[in-house]
């Protein structure tokens, strides 16, 4: 871990944003696996956030960004872009807020998520996530309109909202010693790094990506953002380019390292999850607990916080999963 200057985002920002989501966000449970903790030799904590509202940890960022926006900026609109969970979060925050927003999605997206997002109101532009610029997109559009863009992890109260769930979860299971985040952007890492320093201390703190997809790992041995080719993968959750500036700032000081997770790894994980803990994840959701059953990270006898981030599968790739031999 690097020291260094002041941060992006505190504790003190994640409290606020926690009282803001008082109420409106789900307490996601923690749950265990007897069978799971045998097989891994460790105490695994699962933080459940494929339970949360939109089924993925997306709602907290969203809807803490939002609501920090003035009432007058808010009133103008909002504009966002995502390959999906980030979507139908800030397509249901800005409903619940009575404001509109535009979500600019890849043409690729899966249906499911495509379906939510224009089901909770906001209008989708799509593009082509191979050849087009989803950024320079979404601005155009926000400029056309008057309206704020809210990206999907490189953003202060979007970071902070998702450090709810660091938060949240050092408070269900004390004493934990290793803590594993999916990392796309890196505002879910970045925020639950935050979280869980500020409450417990020293703890191990471990990032999953796409094993296709260096970006994060690449940022940390540069020390600065790297863009990287985006893979295909069935972690569409994660195929970001590059990591946030903002978070990346965090990952430097507080995250330990950064692990990669094939697409075979994360379908065995959504298999397993399913079958044994009952649990229906999608494959971004899954990375963290893949890379444990995949022996990526070595668990034995650690207590063990695992953030599950998402659930929203489609039924093909959920069929690939149960499929599978056990």
């Amino acid at each position: 871990m690097e020291p260094g200057a002041a941060l992006p985002i505190d504790a003190d920002d994640i409290a606020r944003a926690a009282a803001r989501l008082a109420g409106i966000a789900h307490l996601t449970p923690v749950l265990t696996s007897r069978r799971l903790d045998a097989a891994t030799g460790g105490q695994l904590h699962l933080k459940a956030e494929h339970l949360q509202r939109v089924g993925a940890f997306k709602f907290r960022g969203a809807y803490n960004a939002i609501t920090a926006l003035p009432s007058e900026v808010r009133a103008r609109g909002v504009v966002a872009f995502s390959s999906g969970n980030h979507a139908q979060a800030i397509a249901l925050a800005s409903a619940l807020h009575g404001v509109p927003a535009t979500i600019v999605m890849p043409t690729d997206a899966p249906a499911v998520k495509l379906a939510a997002t224009r089901g909770y109101g906001a209008a989708v532009v799509t593009y082509d996530r191979y050849a087009e610029d989803r950024v320079a997109i979404g601005h155009r559009i926000a400029r056309e309109r008057g309206a704020t863009v809210i990206p999907p992890f490189d953003h202060p109260d979007v970071m902070a909202g998702q450090g709810t769930v660091g938060r949240e979860l050092a408070a269900q299971v004390q004493g934990l010693d290793l803590l594993l985040v999916p990392v796309g952007g890196g505002g879910l890492l970045s925020g639950c790094a935050v979280a869980v320093t500020a409450a417990l201390g020293e703890v191990e703190i471990v990032g999953v990506e796409p094993a296709g997809r260096q970006a994060a790992r690449a940022a940390l041995a540069a020390g600065e953002v790297v863009e990287v080719t985006v893979p295909r993968t069935l972690l569409d959750g994660q195929q970001t380019p590059h990591v946030g500036r903002a978070p990346l700032a965090v990952l430097r000081a507080l995250v330990d390292r950064v692990v990669g997770v094939s697409d075979d790894e994360v379908l065995a994980a959504l298999r397993w999850s399913a079958m044994t803990c009952k649990q229906v994840l999608e494959p971004s959701g899954a990375a963290a607990l893949a890379a444990v059953l995949a022996g990526h990270i070595d668990v034995t006898g650690r207590r063990v916080g695992i953030v599950l981030s998402g659930g929203n599968v489609t039924p093909e790739v959920l069929a690939r999963a149960l499929q599978r031999p056990a």
